[in-house]
């Protein structure tokens, strides 16, 4: 539970910033189409527009991050 939004199926986002962009962590060797997958039904669940997919096991940040966002 955070605030008035109820998840309970099971899904934990990790950040949610000012209640519009999602922040989701990861620190593995590639992202993969699963870890995308999993931001897009955390930005369909919530109604959040915008998400981030941040990896951090890279040797640049900037190369780690992927930003999606809900098409209407």
């Amino acid at each position: 539970r955070y605030g008035d939004v109820h998840l309970d199926a099971g899904y934990r986002l990790d950040l949610l910033v000012n209640r519009t962009v999602i922040v989701e962590v990861k620190a593995v060797a590639t992202l993969r189409p699963i870890h995308e997958t999993q931001l897009m039904t955390y930005l369909r669940l919530s109604g959040c527009p915008v998400g981030l997919l941040i990896n951090f096991n890279v040797t640049r940040l900037r190369d780690g991050i992927r930003r999606r966002a809900l098409t209407s």
